[in-house]
């Protein structure tokens, strides 16, 4: 058992770890630190640390040694091979009864499995979201915790002091058992990509549609801040649009190249949905439009020789504005539903438990996804926590019919200036087939019993049939 004075330790010091340790120690923990790269835990000490009871440990004898027992390790490194890198490391100096926290992007498989193989050791493992960035970090992020109730308890206060805060209520709350907090995780940024896709739409077609300037669409971002779309990813957009570069004098975004990079957890997030069967296509497009951003050199090849409609919108400016302000509401609100069915048919396959209205609260502040309309989400599942979809939550599904209409003259407006704008279609479709009490999937089936002998069900007699076609 470790002997030391710190009530938690925390190894990886990268950006998030830094400020992570940081928040801990301002609400009044002492904090032990390891970093693979001594040099990096002697620059945190001199130029971080000031006055805080953070003690650095640059073996990993040392750093253990500074934890009271029985001892809760935060883990803060790339997800993937470098977790169990450093767990392995740890190991021969850990007790029973020890807990080992993960606070990076790990699939949640991998959360399952490393939770299984350290019960057999007599630890705890405790997979944990950590939404925020650097400033979340530092200043309260959202946190999603998942595992044992046990292991959650244990670290609880410290959680819970760290977290962010909206309206007096905690953005942190234990999740569920297993790789919950993982899961919830990885979903929120699964959302967070179709958000990001909608949003560079929506400049894609302020930009090319109406030709107008970076400055002139982040005040158009600043007004809808102001209104229902108010939320992180519409915020940060409006100073990333007005920054100029330094060295030519011009916007900076129309500097930066578009390739779109990612680090799996979208694509995790589709892969997943799909093994359950819940549909997820504003998130899918997302996925597909990073990588399809990669492709520059074929799509520069394709532009010289495809050719399309000159990419500009006849007709009122400031109503196509309006009109697409509007459509972005409704597609966040599908791209939210759809994570959210997501995390139902999760919760009820894994047995999770999950409670919607607790993870759109801890939604609220401190994450990426953070927006004025999970206020209304989580009222929604307080509502109804069984609620089968939150689009039969009356007061959303009435706010995104009312916007139909926009989305719907949106989308043909950018289909005929051939401006590609898949996710905004696709919620319109998602949306159409949704409220479909009848789809075309039974051609499906007779072409899959034509040719495959896979039978088919009928809507007038029970049982399951098949026809010789010939």
């Amino acid at each position: 058992m470790g002997d030391g004075d710190c009530s938690i330790g925390l190894v990886g010091l990268g950006t998030m770890g830094r400020n992570l340790v940081l928040n801990m120690a301002d609400h009044g923990f002492a904090v032990a630190v390891y970093n693979r790269t001594g040099e990096k835990t002697r620059e945190f000490m001199e130029q971080e640390v000031g006055g805080r009871k953070i003690h650095p440990g640059y073996t990993l004898a040392e750093f253990v040694g500074h934890l009271q027992g029985p001892r809760a390790i935060i883990i803060l490194v790339s997800a993937g091979p470098p977790v169990d890198a450093v767990i392995d490391e740890l190991l021969p100096f850990l007790s029973p009864g020890d807990l080992i926290i993960d606070g990076g992007n790990s699939f949640f498989r991998d959360t399952d499995r490393r939770g299984r193989t350290l019960a057999a050791k007599g630890l705890l493992y405790l997979g944990l979201g950590v939404s925020g960035g650097e400033a979340g970090a530092r200043h309260g992020p959202s946190l999603m915790p998942g595992g044992p109730p046990a292991a959650y308890e244990r670290v609880r206060a410290i959680l819970e002091a760290a977290a962010a805060k909206v309206q007096g209520e905690l953005c942190v709350a234990y999740l569920g058992g297993g790789a919950a907090g993982h899961f919830v995780k990885m979903v929120h940024n699964g959302i967070e990509y179709a958000v990001m896709e909608l949003l560079a739409e929506a400049y894609d077609l302020l930009r090319r549609g109406l030709g107008l300037s970076p400055g002139e669409i982040a005040g158009i971002y600043e007004e809808w801040n102001r209104g229902e779309l108010a939320s992180y990813l519409v915020e940060i957009a409006s100073p990333v649009l007005r920054r100029v570069d330094e060295k030519t004098g011009q916007p900076l975004i129309d500097l930066i190249l578009d390739q779109a990079r990612q680090k799996g957890t979208g694509k995790w997030t589709s892969q997943e949905a799909m093994d359950l069967q819940v549909p997820t296509p504003g998130i899918d497009t997302a996925v597909m439009m990073r990588d399809l951003s990669g492709y520059k050199a074929e799509r520069e090849a394709a532009a010289r020789v495809l050719q399309g409609p000159p990419p500009v919108f006849p007709g009122d400016r400031q109503a196509f504005i309006r009109q697409l302000g509007r459509s972005l509401y409704a597609a966040m609100v599908l791209a939210f539903a759809q994570g959210l069915a997501l995390l139902q048919r999760a919760s009820q396959v894994y047995d999770y438990r999950l409670d919607l209205a607790t993870v759109a609260r801890i939604w609220r502040g401190g994450c990426i996804i953070r927006a004025a309309l999970l206020e209304d989400i989580r009222a929604a599942y307080q509502a109804r926590p069984d609620l089968e979809h939150l689009l039969l939550d009356p007061r959303l599904g009435r706010e995104v019919m009312a916007r139909l209409p926009n989305l719907r003259a949106v989308t043909a407006a950018a289909a005929a200036a051939g401006i590609p704008a898949p996710g905004l279609m696709v919620s319109l479709a998602y949306y159409d087939a949704l409220r479909s009490a009848r789809l075309p999937a039974n051609l499906i089936q007779a072409q899959r019993d034509y040719f495959g002998a896979h039978t088919y069900e009928r809507t007038d007699i029970a049982g399951t049939f098949h026809t010789h076609w010939d």
